[in-house]
């Protein structure tokens, strides 16, 4: 993929309002399992990231924001309502087609921070196109690609602790464990020679 991962220290919430943002990270989460309000639900699931290149925290960094979205580009689905607004236009179906989210990293927006309901931290409330003309330093951060169909093993090990949490609870992730392990035990079978075979 040609990128590098990085997501050490700890994290902190975003402060309360509109900021100039820049794509730093599209993460693919895979296939989870979800239950809300008593009802499961299978759904694809990808985090969005973004740096803060003018709200610096006190060592001076910038701070991040995420988002996680369903990967849907249908006409409700929050990624295609916020990827709209990011663009300032309407996706014509044949850029619909032709997506891709990777094309995402690297690019500016606005971002609006809002208190979670709970009280505990901020969450990205909307996504929307900058102002033009607004100056905006180059990113800090690492430009992060993750595709768990393409698994990366270097992308994946610079990934937090609490993101690869997720990554292995889907899907694909136990699928390509199990695969491993089964191949782990068929190289511990001795295998049978034939007592003509010479040594």
């Amino acid at each position: 993929m040609g990128l590098t991962a990085g997501e050490g220290g700890e994290f902190k919430s975003a402060p309360v309002g509109s900021h100039v943002a820049r794509c730093v990270g599209v993460i693919d989460l895979g296939t989870q399992h979800e239950e809300f309000q008593g009802e499961k639900k299978t759904v694809h699931k990808v985090l969005v990231k973004w740096e803060l290149p003018g709200t610096p925290m006190d060592d001076g960094r910038p701070f991040v924001a995420s988002k996680f979205y369903t990967l849907s580009l249908n006409e409700k689905a929050a990624l295609r309502r916020d990827l709209q607004a990011w663009r300032a236009k309407n996706f014509t179906p044949e850029e619909l087609k032709a997506f891709d989210l990777k094309s995402l990293l690297g690019k500016v927006c606005m971002v609006a921070i809002v208190d979670k309901p709970n009280g505990k931290g901020t969450k990205v409330a909307g996504v929307m196109s900058a102002p033009k003309g607004v100056p905006v330093p180059a990113s800090e951060s690492p430009l992060v690609w993750f595709d768990i169909d393409s698994w990366d093993d270097q992308v994946y090990a610079g990934l937090s602790n609490g993101i690869k949490k997720i990554i292995q609870e889907s899907d694909e992730a136990k699928k390509r464990n199990a695969s491993f392990t089964s191949s782990r035990h068929q190289d511990d079978v001795e295998p049978e020679y034939s007592e003509e075979i010479p040594f």
